[in-house]
C-alpha cells in the first residue's frame, strides 16, 4: 500500500491498539511498551534535567510510550502527533494523569503552542521517519516554542556508525528492484551523519551541548540562548551522565542482532542465547520479549519457539 502523507501512514499503523503499540516499539504488548518506555524516559529525563516545574513537549508522542512515564515528573506534559488515531490511544493510556494535553499536528507547524510556552522538549524515533526538510522545519518550531534557557533532546539514525550503515544498506537492498515511487515511501527511514544532524540543530537556532554517536543512533542535547557559563555547566553535567543517556555497546549489539533476525540473516535462537549471557543487564528486557514474539508469530520461518 502506498501512502501519500505522514498522517495517512501513521493512522494506518494505529488502526488498532495492538498495531499502534507495535508501531512504536515493535512489541504489540502493553507490558513491553511500559518497559521500553521507562528505559527511554530515564534517558530523556537525565538528558534534559527534567524537574517538577517543567512544561514539557513530546514531538511525535505516538501512544504515549515515553510521556506516560515522564508526565508525573513535570508540571505539564504536551503530546503532539500527526496521527489522530495515535493520539486517541495515547489519551486512553494517559487518562489517569491530570497534567497532560494533546494536539494533532498539521504538517510541520506547532500552531497550538505559543512562542516560548515550553521549558523543554524531546523527540525519540520520530525525526528518522520524515523528509529532512521537515526535520529542519520542526526544529525551527521547537526553537520558537521552547523559551530561552530551555533544552531539547532529539535523535535519529546514525549513518556514520557501522550498525547504522548496515541498517541503511538493508533498506537499500530491500528496495533495490522497486519502482522509485515505492522506494521513496513517505515515512521511510532517513539517516544522518552526526555532523549533518548537528548542522540542522545549529541552523535552527540551538546550541548543541552533547552529541552521542557511538551507536546506531545520533543523540543530541541542545540548548536555547544559553550563556557561556550555562553551556559549560551542561557540558560537564552531560559528560558525567553520558553512561545513562547514551546507548550502550550492548544495546547496539542487540539492536544489530534484532535487525539481522528481521531481515532473515540470523535465527532468533542465537539472539536468545546471547541474551541469556547478559540476563542481568537493563538492555535485556528491551529485546527478549520482541524476539520471542517475533519467533512465536513466524513458525514457518524458524519452527516452533523452543522452551
Amino acid at each position: 500500500m502506498e501512502f501519500e502523507s505522514y498522517k495517512q501512514f501513521w493512522n494506518h499503523q494505529a488502526a488498532t491498539p495492538e498495531s499502534a503499540l507495535a508501531a512504536v516499539d515493535g512489541s504489540a504488548s502493553e507490558e513491553v511498551v511500559r518497559i521500553t518506555g521507562r528505559f527511554t524516559a530515564r534517558q530523556v529525563a537525565t538528558a534534559i534535567e527534567l524537574n517538577g516545574d517543567d512544561r514539557l513537549l513530546e514531538l511525535g508522542c505516538g501512544v504515549g510510550r515515553i510521556g506516560r512515564e515522564l508526565a508525573p515528573h513535570c508540571a505539564h506534559w504536551t503530546g503532539v502527533d500527526i496521527s489522530d488515531k495515535m493520539i486517541s490511544h495515547a489519551r486512553e493510556r494517559l487518562g489517569h494523569l491530570d497534567n497532560t494535553a494533546f494536539h494533532q499536528l498539521s504538517r510541520t507547524a506547532l500552531d497550538s503552542l505559543d512562542d516560548g510556552s515550553l521549558t523543554k522538549a524531546y523527540s525519540v524515533a520520530v525525526l528518522c521517519h520524515m523528509d529532512k526538510e521537515d526535520l529542519y522545519l520542526y526544529l525551527k518550531e521547537l526553537h520558537r516554542t521552547v523559551r530561552p534557557g530551555g533544552l531539547i533532546y532529539i535523535e535519529t539514525w546514525n549513518l556514520a556508525h557501522p550498525i547504522g550503515w548496515k541498517r541503511w544498506e538493508y533498506e537499500v537492498n530491500h528496495w533495490n528492484r522497486s519502482d522509485q515511487k515505492q522506494r521513496k515511501d513517505v515515512a521511510r527511514n532517513q539517516f544522518c551523519t552526526p555532523d549533518e544532524f548537528e548542522l540542522y540543530v545549529r541552523q535552527a537556532g540551538f546550541t548543541p551541548l552533547a552529541t552521542y554517536s557511538d551507536s546506531p543512533w545520533v543523540q543530541v542535547i541542545a540548548g536555547h540562548s544559553l550563556d557561556e557559563e550555562a553551556v559549560a555547566q551542561h557540558h560537564r553535567r552531560l559528560a558525567e551522565q553520558a553512561p545513562t543517556i547514551a546507548y550502550s555497546p550492548l544495546f547496539g549489539r542487540l539492536f544489530e542482532q534484532t535487525v539481522d533476525v528481521i531481515f532473515g540473516v540470523l535465527h532468533p535462537r542465537k539472539v536468545l542465547e546471547f541474551l541469556d549471557q547478559h540476563g542481568d543487564q537493563p538492555e535485556t528486557p528491551l529485546f527478549r520479549p520482541f524476539i520471542e514474539t517475533l519467533w512465536r508469530k513466524n513458525p514457518q520461518l524458524w519452527g516452533d519457539i523452543e522452551g
